[in-house]
């Protein structure tokens, strides 16, 4: 907001301001989420304890000095580069290491993702010094869609055990083999040729296909009790967004401007949306409190999210003279949902544990 909004003075060469927008929010903001999800996850797959204590701390002091280096823009961009991908390995191998010990190889999928993330960071390095020249723009949107693809494999997993066990009465939500099949292999089509082949209209088709498949999963998934549940509609809304942005991507092959619609589709609402959800009630369960009892101001902080969502990708549909207006909102919105996250939850992480066990 200071750069893009009050034009706050930052030194940046060889990039734009949007990619080195996009790239904090891909390799600093949403990385930092994964990072906390996969270390608490991976430790409750496995048995095997992940990063704590020193070891952690010095994987925040990595990915903090990079963030740190980036508010300079592209000054000291060389040296956030060490430490970037010093951040990445680390990480990659600490949730590798106890998923290989074990032999649990259905995670192997997650494991392979992360570790793509930690390769196409490298790309927006190397784009920069100049030694590969699409090095940052496959950077950018092949990170965005791996990270998509995350929260969908992810989001399969635990959304319908989330349904199930939170609504409050007996169901049994919808899920089909063909389902999964069919968006793995459409997924894995979509990103080839829209990262790599650049084909509008054939990547255009492919999302008409993930947007109707994705369209299916959630009627399946849907039940009315969602809806009293906060944890579950606002998972399940970060997924109609990323459903949405199937759907911009499908039409952009008519009108150009939504597939930078498309883009705030899966990261503002999609990403943001799953990411601030799942902070919301993994932060409960590993303080010891109950998931299904979320403090009531987490409601406003989704609802503002949410609001946000539609500010970015919704309003500018509508009406595209007041754009400027519609981004300064939707940032507004977007660090008022965080902010109160960060007033909520804080007393609770900085705290032991209320049921005395290891956090």
């Amino acid at each position: 907001m200071s750069i893009y909004i009050f034009q706050l003075p930052l030194q940046i060469t060889k990039i734009s301001y949007l990619q080195w927008h996009a790239h904090e929010m891909l390799y600093g903001f949403t990385m930092a989420v994964i990072a906390g999800f996969l270390l608490t996850a991976v430790k409750n797959w496995t048995g095997i304890q992940t990063l704590h204590g020193l070891s952690l701390l010095v994987l925040f002091t990595l990915w903090l000095l990079a963030r740190i280096l980036f508010l300079f823009g592209t000054h000291f961009i060389f040296i956030a580069a060490v430490f970037d991908i010093l951040f990445m390995l680390f990480l990659t191998s600490s949730v590798a290491y106890p998923i290989i010990r074990v032999r649990q190889w259905k995670q192997i999928g997650i494991m392979a993702k992360l570790a793509l993330l930690a390769v196409t960071n490298g790309f927006f390095y190397l784009g920069v010094a100049d030694i590969l020249e699409q090095g940052v723009y496959w950077s950018i949107y092949a990170g965005l869609f791996i990270i998509i693809g995350l929260i969908l494999t992810i989001g399969r997993r635990v959304i319908p055990f989330f349904i199930e066990a939170g609504v409050g009465y007996p169901i049994k939500v919808f899920n089909s083999k063909w389902i999964d099949a069919s968006s793995l292999l459409l997924y894995l089509a979509f990103f080839v040729v829209e990262i790599f082949i650049g084909d509008r209209q054939l990547s255009s088709f492919i999302a008409m296909g993930l947007f109707i498949v994705t369209s299916v999963r959630l009627i399946g998934w849907h039940t009315r009790g969602i809806w009293k549940k906060p944890l579950l509609w606002s998972l399940f809304t970060s997924f109609i967004f990323i459903d949405l942005g199937f759907l911009l991507i499908a039409l952009s092959e008519f009108i150009d401007s939504l597939n930078m619609l498309s883009v705030h589709s899966f990261s503002f609402g999609g990403i943001g949306l799953a990411t601030l959800s799942m902070m919301a009630r993994v932060s409960l369960g590993h303080t010891g409190r109950n998931v299904q009892n979320p403090p009531q101001a987490m409601t406003f902080s989704f609802l503002a999210l949410i609001m946000g969502s539609i500010v970015r990708v919704i309003f500018p549909l509508i009406d595209a003279n007041h754009y400027l207006i519609w981004i300064i909102l939707s940032q507004v919105l977007w660090i008022t949902a965080f902010l109160i996250f960060v007033i909520t939850y804080l007393p609770m992480l900085v705290r032991p544990r209320i049921d005395g066990q290891l956090g």
